[in-house]
């Protein structure tokens, strides 16, 4: 029997694995049974590394030690990414080869983004190899179209330090593509609009005769569902400080429970139209020393207009890529 190829989703918020089972892709769940697995590692003050969920819940209450987004910085030089490292809440740092790396003081050494990734694609691997029920050593993994040569092969030496031979770095909308079938199709224009958790893209593609060209590609590679999650919890923070005068940003426990709720609302109005969001004990009223509970209805048509600026700037950026590939909205198929 031959062995199985992983597929990997290597993504700046989340990852995903999976593997053909017969002629299907099967998207494998985590240790946690959960699909999507955070891209975030976290050190403890007693050496243990945590990867997924667990390093999640740990971004805002203890973030120096916590790495989240760390693609962003793979296989880049210090020097270029003065500006991302402002926007992240741990020190990145330059290695002795001057590459950025991050400080993370429970580890007790600077960490590569190669390692951070190296650790997400560990946990993948470990999963599908319990799922499948044998070990796995070769797989294909994603990066966006914009990657260059040093970022690719920083991404491959992540996979090979999780113990995985990476056969091929695939595009990530040409995998989109692919997985349309569109190498199957003749003189057929797609476009892929990839609205990421931290990155947006979008990509024009033409299939004929088993060859896949990219015609345009555009993006911003800070907008996405992270954006949509911080508008939630802006609205729940001012929310209850007009009912109770306190400002709940003074509290990382808190913010911690804004974060993981204003997530669960925006997945939960996808498919309802209303959510109820239930956050009791959020805090204590520094007057009476009593609890106090947030509780608030959320309706899809109110978040819709809350993050209408953000649709609206992925519809720019789609019209740019039409423009950049000589194309009107009606020549495109899908």
């Amino acid at each position: 029997m031959a062995e199985k190829i992983l597929g990997i989703d290597l993504g700046t918020t989340n990852s995903v694995v999976a593997v053909m089972m017969g002629d299907e892709a099967v998207v494998i769940p985590n240790q946690e049974g959960a699909r999507l697995t955070p891209s975030v590692v976290s050190w403890t003050k007693e050496k243990e590394i945590l990867v997924g969920e667990p390093a999640k819940r740990r971004a805002i209450l203890d973030p120096e030690n916590t790495i989240y987004e760390s693609k962003r910085f793979i296989g880049r030089k210090f020097e270029e990414v003065k500006e991302e490292a402002k926007r992240v809440s741990y020190k990145v740092v330059a290695d002795d080869k001057g590459d950025a790396a991050f400080d993370v003081p429970n580890a007790g050494k600077v960490v590569r983004p190669e390692e951070v990734g190296a650790h997400v694609l560990r946990k993948l691997k470990e999963a599908a190899e319990a799922y499948i029920g044998e070990k796995i050593t070769k797989a294909v993994i994603t990066v966006p179209a914009y990657f260059n040569e040093r970022q690719r092969q920083a991404t491959k030496d992540a996979g090979k330090i999780a113990g995985l031979e990476v056969l091929r770095i695939l595009n990530e909308p040409t995998a989109a593509a692919l997985a349309y079938g569109l190498d199957k199709k003749s003189d057929v224009k797609i476009l892929v609009y990839d609205f990421g958790g931290g990155t947006f893209d979008v990509s024009i593609l033409e299939g004929g005769e088993g060859v896949i060209e990219v015609k345009a590609t555009s993006g911003d590679t800070h907008l996405g569902g992270a954006n949509i999650d911080e508008r939630i919890m802006e609205w729940l923070i001012e929310e209850f400080r007009k009912e109770t005068g306190i400002d709940l940003r003074k509290d990382k426990t808190a913010l911690q429970r804004l974060k993981e709720a204003a997530e669960q609302a925006k997945k939960e109005l996808s498919f309802k139209l209303e959510t109820e969001i239930n956050l009791p004990f959020i805090t204590i009223d520094p007057g009476t020393n009593q609890p106090l509970h947030l509780q608030k209805k959320l309706t899809r048509a109110r978040l819709e207009e809350m993050i209408k600026d953000l649709i609206d700037r992925t519809m720019d950026i789609v019209k740019k890529a039409l423009e950049d590939a000589k194309l009107s909205p009606q020549d495109i198929n899908d």
